[in-house]
């Protein structure tokens, strides 16, 4: 069996060496510098939180450490991330619980498991909607919250697409060799129909303005709500 290149193997590496801490702060936004913060989840007071490709779950950490949920699972396919992971915040278990899985095949086996969902350009911008969407929804209990940060221009500043559409970025294999990923950069009114065909409702979008410069981006956060009824056979 042919194992698929760790595409993530290289990012990250460089602050997981210089920067060990528990971040004090929860960003959405593109530059991690700005907009609204954790606020943006609800109340997560004893909730069980998912986040959606957690990387090397700083995200995760934070929510874990300053805002009491039952429990935070950091989710991400990449073995490297999940390493650093758990090198990192390992010692924050079993509140923070790391999981090494694809994402949506793990949403698809939790059915009405999770308070709330979230990603910050994580998994929502690396999967293809039509799959990780439905799978979401799937996994939030009735009321639950969906959050997401995504890209709402290409970096550079191309305009994201009008249809459901994904774009080949670079990335690099383990060995360093060159490689493609895609992303999913598109426009509100697509993210909107994607989210309201999954099942999801009470979808709302805001723009969070990026710095100028070459590789700054404004940056489109998206919260959508799982029907508060239950699921019927």
């Amino acid at each position: 069996m042919t194992r698929t290149a760790d595409l993530w193997h290289h990012y990250g590496r460089t602050r997981h060496t210089t920067d060990r801490t528990v971040p004090d702060r929860f960003f959405w936004s593109w530059g991690q510098d700005s907009g609204p913060g954790a606020e943006a989840l609800g109340d997560v007071t004893d909730r069980c939180l998912g986040d959606l490709g957690a990387g090397t779950a700083r995200h995760a950490a934070h929510v874990t450490v300053h805002h009491q949920p039952a429990r935070v699972t950091a989710i991400d396919a990449s073995p490297a991330q999940h390493a650093m992971a758990g090198d990192l915040y390992g010692h924050l278990a079993p509140r923070l619980r790391l999981l090494h899985c694809d994402v949506a095949q793990h949403l698809h086996t939790t059915a009405d498991t999770y308070n709330v969902l979230y990603s910050v350009f994580g998994a929502v911008d690396f999967t293809e909607p039509r799959e990780l969407l439905p799978a979401a929804e799937s996994a939030l209990r009735p009321g639950g919250r969906l959050v997401f940060s995504t890209l709402a221009h290409h970096l550079g500043g191309a305009p994201a697409h009008p249809d459901l559409q994904h774009t080949d970025i670079g990335a690099q294999t383990p060995d360093g060799e060159a490689a493609t990923l895609r992303r999913w950069v598109l426009q509100e009114h697509v993210w909107t129909k994607l989210l309201d065909e999954a099942g999801f409702t009470r979808i709302s979008t805001e723009v969070l303005p990026g710095e100028t410069g070459p590789r700054s981006a404004d940056t489109l956060l998206v919260t959508a709500f799982r029907t508060g009824n239950p699921r019927t056979a």
